[in-house]
C-alpha cells in the first residue's frame, strides 16, 4: 500500500506542461522545458487525512521538443522518494516509462496532449491512475486520481526556477 502511495505522489510531477500556441506550432509539446521547477502540493487520503508534499524536478528535453526525461525529488513527514521517466509525444499522443528506484517500482504512461492540457493513464504491476494536467505560463497543475488504493487524490504544482 505504501508503494501505491509513493508512486500516486510521484506520478503528480511525472509529466511536464504543454507549452501553447508558437512553440508548439512549430516543435514537439515538452519544447521549453529544459531545467529546474520547484514547487508541492497535497497528498489526500480516502479518509480525508493530508499530507503536504515538496517536490523538485529536472527536465531534459530532447528531438525539437517531442522527448523529455525526468528526475524528481518528493518528500513529505511520511514519504521520500525519487522518481525517473522518459516520456515521447507523437501525432497528439504521449506514451513512456517511469521507475522509484528506492521502492523499486515501474510503470507506463499513455495518453494525449492537446494544447495546455494532458489526460493521460499511469499503470504499474498492482497501480492504476488517471491524471490531469493544465498548464499556464511557468507553472503546472496536477490532479491524480488513483484507482483502488486507500489514497483519494494527489494535486501538485510545479514553477519554473
Amino acid at each position: 500500500m505504501r508503494n501505491l502511495v509513493i508512486v500516486s505522489a510521484a506520478l503528480a510531477a511525472l509529466l511536464p506542461p504543454i507549452v501553447a500556441g508558437e512553440v508548439q506550432a512549430a516543435s514537439g509539446p515538452f519544447a521549453g522545458m529544459s531545467g529546474s521547477w520547484t514547487g508541492g502540493g497535497t497528498l489526500t487520503m480516502s479518509g480525508g487525512q493530508q499530507e503536504r508534499l515538496r517536490c523538485r524536478a529536472a527536465y531534459a528535453v530532447g528531438e525539437d521538443g517531442r522527448n523529455l526525461r525526468l528526475n524528481l525529488r518528493c518528500a513529505s513527514d511520511s514519504y521520500d522518494f525519487n522518481l525517473a521517466s522518459d516520456v515521447q509525444y507523437q501525432g497528439g499522443a504521449i506514451a513512456g516509462s517511469w521507475s522509484e528506484s528506492s521502492h523499486n517500482v515501474a510503470g507506463t504512461i499513455s495518453g494525449r496532449a492537446d494544447g495546455r492540457r494532458i489526460e493521460a493513464v499511469a499503470r504499474g504491476d498492482n497501480f492504476a491512475a488517471s491524471l490531469a494536467l493544465t498548464t499556464g505560463g511557468g507553472r503546472q497543475s496536477v490532479v491524480i486520481e488513483p484507482q483502488g488504493t486507500d489514497v483519494r487524490s494527489v494535486a501538485v504544482t510545479l514553477n519554473r526556477r
